[in-house]
């Protein structure tokens, strides 16, 4: 019987080929240390607008974006450092999250967020702030959320 280790290391490998056709082919600014899920969309019509900052995770089914074809827009959208980008959470085009953030699941970011913050919802709000994260968006162990 195999362990399930060897699929995170196949996984892990299968993200790091994912990464460098993302920033080697699509030229996207992603840092070296950026997990993310396979299935998360990044936005390929303005690919030099994407940036994410270093130990940020973008999960399942997360997009980000950098036009809105209604309005003729191409923006970059920025994610900071030490994020943690929620499943099927949508990052509209132009914004800008701050380091140690915490996007919700689901949440709609229509407006850019202050460094520190855990945003939710459609529109996303604030529901708190002057947090300081761990590396992938990980609460601090002394620190309830």
């Amino acid at each position: 019987m195999r362990s399930l280790n060897q699929l995170r290391r196949l996984r892990k490998t299968v993200v790091g080929i994912k990464k460098a056709w993302l920033t080697g082919f699509w030229k996207m600014d992603i840092d070296p240390s950026v997990d993310m899920s396979l299935s998360a969309k990044f936005d390929k019509t303005y690919p030099a607008g994407i940036h994410v900052g270093a130990q940020t995770y973008v999960a399942f089914e997360a997009r980000i974006l950098t036009h809105d074809m209604t309005r003729n827009l191409r923006s970059d959208t920025r994610i900071g450092a030490r994020c943690f980008i929620g499943g099927r959470s949508l990052i509209l085009p132009g914004v800008e999250i701050g380091d140690d953030c915490i996007v919700g699941a689901g949440a709609v970011v229509t407006k850019s967020v202050p460094a520190g913050s855990i945003v939710v919802g459609n529109p996303a709000k604030v529901i708190r702030s002057g947090m300081t994260l761990l590396s992938y968006g990980r609460v601090p162990p002394d620190d309830s959320v």
